[in-house]
């Protein structure tokens, strides 16, 4: 059997929920415990509320939506992250929290009683917008957050994530209670952010692997110098060598695999006047690919790239590395399970890996878990022209509650 949603709750949904964090020229700045976040998490847990479902929050602000099974000591999750990324739209991870919603809402409207209970999560954050949290959310349900990680934490203006989460009425020193040994499966419904799903003209994707990623802090040190005083040929211009670097390396990655990824996105020259030549440059690398022995080899030959051009311009570098995240292969099972539900609902599928990382990339190393896509328009997403058109939100929730039918009734 196939599970109808009602397609004017969903869109009521997505819209109010996208008003909170809202920009006045668009986008959306929904950033963990600030003021559209608590907005945000209060307005979903109302909704569950509204659904049937039994609501309670956690120690970190991850807030859950039940409805319990005839065996209720293991938990079907599905759900997302709350958060944005700065400028960021509406969808990416709201919309998994909502179709989340509104699919346990139509199974409890069935009036049985599953064998395994369900629940549905909005998870506090993923994005790393506000803090360099990584996760936060699933990370403090696995029982992976330090107990001084709260006050370690610093927000761009020196606000420690312990103060954030006092402010909205949490206990820093409880985060080890949103340790969870429950949950027996995760799936998450997700936008694709890319454009695999609209091109091939196909309904849901069915991810077979969510990307490992590397994030390093690249620094290149020359010499500050006077822009008039001093020749081109007796420059060690900072700004130079990080372009030639960034160039080349994404050349490379361009050129020897279609699976890899590469992205600078944050450059910060110093000392920035436009009288000195550039005497430090310090830039992000956010470095991509879904096979974990390629994504090594590939990191390694970036640092021989960057390191080649540096010696002969000159300049130092170094680099640190922020963030080091494996492949996650998905449940054999629960993708069977997906794919099923995509048939019983008539909408078309295909298998794809996810070039995104997402939360189910950690609970996927802890617990059978699985992610369904539904289309981006032009793959835009983390950008305030992020769409998915209403009747793709619809069917990818008909589907993700056609799938927790077939899981847990």
């Amino acid at each position: 059997m196939n599970i109808d949603i009602d397609p004017q709750k969903m869109a009521r949904y997505v819209e109010e929920l996208g008003r909170l964090g809202e920009l006045p020229d668009g986008g959306m700045a929904r950033f963990q415990y600030d003021v559209a976040w608590a907005q945000a998490q209060d307005l979903v847990a109302g909704w569950m509320r509204e659904a049937g479902l039994r609501v309670r929050r956690d120690a970190v602000g991850n807030v859950f939506g039940r409805l319990p099974g005839a065996d209720d000591s293991a938990t079907i999750l599905t759900g997302s992250h709350i958060d944005t990324v700065p400028e960021g739209g509406k969808y990416d991870g709201a919309l998994g929290v909502l179709a989340g919603l509104a699919a346990l809402e139509a199974l409890a409207a069935l009036g049985e009683r599953p064998r395994t209970s369900l629940e549905v999560v909005s998870l506090c954050e993923e994005e790393s917008s506000r803090y360099q949290a990584n996760f936060f959310g699933s990370r403090a349900m696995l029982g992976l957050v330090g107990p001084d990680e709260p006050a370690t934490l610093k927000d761009a203006d020196g606000v420690s994530m312990a103060e954030a989460m006092t402010a909205v009425g949490l206990d820093p020193s409880a985060v080890a209670t949103a340790k969870r040994d429950d949950v027996a499966a995760f799936v998450e419904l997700h936008i694709e952010q890319g454009k695999v799903l609209e091109t091939a003209g196909t309904d849901v994707g069915i991810v077979e692997v969510i990307t490992g990623l590397v994030w390093e802090e690249i620094v290149v040190t020359g010499r500050q110098d006077h822009a008039g005083g001093t020749p081109m040929d007796a420059r060690l211009d900072a700004v130079q060598a990080a372009a030639e670097i960034s160039t080349a390396i994404t050349r490379h990655v361009a050129e020897t695999d279609k699976a890899g990824r590469v992205t600078f996105g944050r450059w910060d020259v110093r000392p920035g006047w436009p009288s000195i030549v550039p005497g430090e440059v310090v830039l992000s690398m956010d470095l991509r690919h879904t096979v974990a022995e390629d994504l090594k080899a590939r990191a390694d030959e970036v640092h021989r790239i960057a390191a080649t051009i540096a010696a002969r311009r000159g300049v130092e570098i170094t680099f640190e590395r922020l963030k080091d995240e494996t492949p996650t292969v998905m449940d054999t099972r629960l993708r069977e399970a997906l794919t099923q539900a995509a048939a019983d609902c008539g909408a078309t599928s295909m298998d794809l890996p996810s070039g995104a990382g997402h939360d189910s990339q950690l609970m996927g190393e802890h617990v059978p878990t699985a992610m369904l896509f539904v289309p981006s328009v032009e793959g835009r997403s983390h950008c305030k022209e992020e769409y998915t058109h209403p009747e793709d939100c619809v069917r990818g929730a008909s589907v993700l509650a056609t799938a927790l039918h077939r899981m847990a009734f």
